[in-house]
């Protein structure tokens, strides 16, 4: 993550089963309503179909399901938001599906601390930090160690 030299980090923040995350703003390309998509035989279902993204096929990843969620109905809210990440040295475009999109913002570091090692209900690695704000944590995910430990999986 990027904090700014003020403490600050500017993020998008979205829903996911009723829990608030936030990506870097920096890494967002566009959000999009929801897409056809084509499912891919043999994929794992974290990754499993791939969307038309400007004439580029792209992958469209359900983090709900790497947070052992279960994968969520799409609602007139859902939406994709498109990103750019760099995954093993390249700089991939991915789609991830979201229940809802609700802002850009700014969080401020004073106000992070990392994951808990005990009764977190996820795996710690794939969470940079929770970041308190208004009485409740936004989650930044890190997609790094979801998407690496993916592959391997």
């Amino acid at each position: 993550m990027h904090w700014n030299d003020d403490g600050e980090l500017e993020v998008l923040t979205f829903d996911l089963h009723g829990e608030t995350f936030a990506l870097e703003a920096i890494m967002v390309q566009e959000i999009l309503d929801l897409l056809p998509e084509t499912i891919v035989p043999g994929a794992m279902p974290f990754v499993g179909s791939v969307i038309n993204f400007r004439g580029k096929v792209i992958p469209l990843a359900d983090i709900r399901l790497a947070f052992g969620m279960e994968a969520g109905e799409a609602t007139i809210d859902s939406r994709i938001v498109v990103i750019e990440i760099e995954l093993q040295g390249e700089l991939t475009l991915v789609g991830l599906r979201t229940d809802k999109v609700n802002e850009v913002t700014t969080l401020s570091r004073d106000m992070s601390e990392p994951p808990p090692s005990v009764g977190m209900k996820w795996r710690a690695d794939y969470i940079n930090c929770l970041v308190k704000r208004d009485g409740q944590f936004i989650i930044l995910p890190n997609l790094q160690a979801i998407f690496s430990s993916r592959k391997e999986a």
